[in-house]
């Protein structure tokens, strides 16, 4: 089934609609929450509608040899879910973070669906700023839900929006660049907006497992005021990124389900912001001007 990539973007009175033809398959699957440590905090973005108990999900393929896929997180926001917002004072090292892919062989035929994460400062288009500032080197996903450690733990407080009267709100990016033999996987999970509507004889109840209701078609209705999930190209000629489209939603804008998020998950340590030069600020904050 092919399936569409979009992204519109208002210039001025122009509306530009890109594409970029892709793959996606349906699958239901459970979210293991408990997993989650106290000492933690997560943030993430994607819907989990239980229906009834385990959620729907995209999983959208065919990539090719450099193809860069990403998401980006605001430390502050309110999370999906079942937990609170992290705290944005305070919660500024990244301990690992968590991805879904469908397919999953890359761990036992390593060097064919590798791909390289990479941990950048983030504009509020979702767009890197500066140098990557962590690389996972060539990695082999897990079958379904797998962890990414990011070792050591990575201090965020350089990628904080705000820096007066307090460092709060670092804005992160993580990609993965599609770097195996054959780029066609991993097999990225997203959130699925369509399928629980389209259920039948009865639809699921639209709503998130913490009781958020479940909006769309987003970004027009929707608990944030972007979509977080895009494609990159392969050297970030896309920036901001192309959104992906719910897998049944075959309107030109994605009017009818909107746009979907991938199932990535940040784990955070509330340790407080590392120590920086004063004369750093400046240079970071001048990133955002």
């Amino acid at each position: 089934m092919r399936k569409i990539l979009v992204f519109t973007a208002l210039i001025l009175v122009l509306s530009m609609t890109y594409s970029y033809a892709i793959e996606a398959t349906k699958h239901q699957i459970s979210d293991p929450y408990f997993l989650q440590t106290v000492e933690e905090c997560y943030l993430q973005y994607y819907y989990y509608i239980p229906c009834p108990t385990s959620s729907w999900f995209w999983g959208f393929y065919e990539w090719e040899a450099g193809d860069i896929i990403g998401q980006f997180f605001v430390i502050g926001d309110d999370p999906t879910g079942v937990y609170s917002a992290c705290d944005p004072g305070e919660c500024h090292t990244l301990d690992k973070f968590r991805v879904l892919d469908f397919w999953g062989h890359g761990a036992t035929y390593p060097g064919n669906w590798t791909v390289e994460f990479d941990i950048w400062c983030a504009d509020a288009d979702g767009c890197p700023v500066g140098p990557s500032l962590w690389n996972s080197g060539p990695f082999e996903t897990e079958p379904e839900w797998g962890f990414v450690d990011v070792d050591p733990p990575l201090f965020l407080t350089t990628c904080c929006i705000y820096t007066e009267p307090d460092t709060t709100h670092p804005r992160i990016l993580i990609t993965a660049t599609h770097v195996g033999s054959d780029p066609t996987y991993p097999r990225w999970g997203t959130d699925d907006i369509s399928t629980p509507l389209l259920t039948e004889p009865t639809p699921c109840e639209m709503h998130d497992i913490g009781c958020w209701t479940a909006l769309y078609p987003r970004p027009t209705s929707s608990h944030y005021a972007t979509i977080h999930s895009g494609y990159y190209g392969t050297a970030f000629e896309y920036c901001p990124p192309l959104w992906f489209a719910d897998g049944e939603d075959e309107t030109p804008d994605a009017s009818l389900y909107g746009y979907v998020e991938f199932a990535w998950r940040l784990y955070l340590l509330c340790e407080g912001p590392d120590a920086v030069e004063p004369t750093t600020w400046g240079t970071i904050k001048s990133m955002y001007e």
